[in-house]
């Protein structure tokens, strides 16, 4: 899948398992896409699509021991992140790329006070004094906008906001100025207020920084505003990937078109039902070797039964050619 940019990251038929009762399950199977230098990719999907194990994947930082890698390449910066040491990707995680995590509470430390948790990511990255590492994050914590950042830097996580948590997690993922950023559903449980502010400042300090962004999200209204080009996922599978404004314009897939129309748009009647996509996301011990989103449509023939390929149908505009689910430009 080519871009028209220069990539920082190309993931390539990444194929993700867990050990189960049940053997080993599928959660991402083959998935590639591409991170041009300096753009934010989105990857957009229902929950249990495969969004978050696909960016765990990426710093390897799957559930241990049952999570593993059972194939293909994860390139950062010309580096095979899959094939990695240990050693490299302790120094690459936090340093090279940042991860801003899904639930702040769970992802900040609650026996350590938010300046100390800050303050050690200078300590092992930068080899930074007690003292520098203080000042440097006590400085990240302006970037970041917290109010009164000397009284907060002795706060516990549990005597923040969750507005302010998030931004001490946002200050920990791009406190050495990472090249990439993995946000993993930043602005979840946040009051809409709340997650415009989060956004907007994820977005000014990627200006500021020149740094790539993986936004993962389930809202196609932040897709819109915030993404250059999108990822679609479902059950585990890449079925989509194109540019924001041509993808928004001119989606080719089923499953895609249903997510488009789940949207409420200021033109629609008060009280109106929203369009939504019929079933659910089969679990990982039922998917079908064929097309996915047909299984869940009850489209069972035999040219659904192979697995769909994914072709280039127009320049940069990347999509499942299933029989049923491609529409057809």
């Amino acid at each position: 899948m080519s871009s028209h940019f220069e990539n920082l990251l190309e993931v390539e038929k990444l194929i993700t398992s867990f050990e189960t009762d049940r053997g080993m399950l599928r959660a991402v199977d083959q998935v590639s896409f591409s991170v041009p230098q300096g753009k934010t990719v989105g990857i957009v999907g229902e929950s249990g699509c495969g969004k978050s194990v696909t960016a765990m994947s990426i710093v390897r930082l799957l559930p241990q021991p049952s999570g593993r890698i059972l194939g293909g390449h994860v390139h950062f910066k010309g580096q095979d992140l899959v094939r990695a040491s240990d050693r490299d990707l302790r120094r690459i995680r936090g340093g090279e790329i940042g991860v801003i995590f899904q639930e702040p509470m769970t992802a900040l430390n609650p026996v350590h006070r938010v300046g100390r948790q800050l303050a050690e990511v200078f300590r092992i990255h930068r080899q930074a004094s007690k003292r520098e590492a203080w000042e440097a994050a006590l400085e990240m914590m302006h970037r970041v906008r917290i109010p009164d950042p000397e009284r907060r830097m002795m706060d516990y996580p549990h005597q923040l906001s969750g507005g302010m948590r998030q931004r001490i997690v946002i200050a920990l993922a791009l406190a050495c100025k990472p090249a990439l950023v993995i946000a993993d559903e930043p602005t979840t449980a946040l009051d809409v207020t709340v997650q415009a502010q989060i956004l907007e400042l994820i977005k000014s300090l990627q200006q500021e920084m020149g740094m790539s962004v993986i936004l993962i999200t389930h809202d196609l209204g932040v897709i819109a505003e915030t993404c250059d080009e999108v990822v679609v996922m479902y059950a585990g599978r890449v079925v989509e990937r194109a540019a924001a404004v041509e993808l928004f314009e001119h989606p080719l897939h089923a499953y895609t078109q249903g997510l488009l129309r789940s949207i409420p748009t200021l033109e629609m009647p008060s009280k109106s039902v929203l369009a939504t996509i019929p079933g659910m996301v089969a679990g990982l011990a039922e998917h079908t070797h064929g097309c996915r989103f047909c299984q869940r449509m009850g489209h069972r023939d035999s040219r659904t039964a192979e697995r769909p390929r994914i072709e280039e149908v127009t320049p940069g505009h990347w999509v499942e050619t299933c029989p049923k689910c491609y529409q057809v430009p």
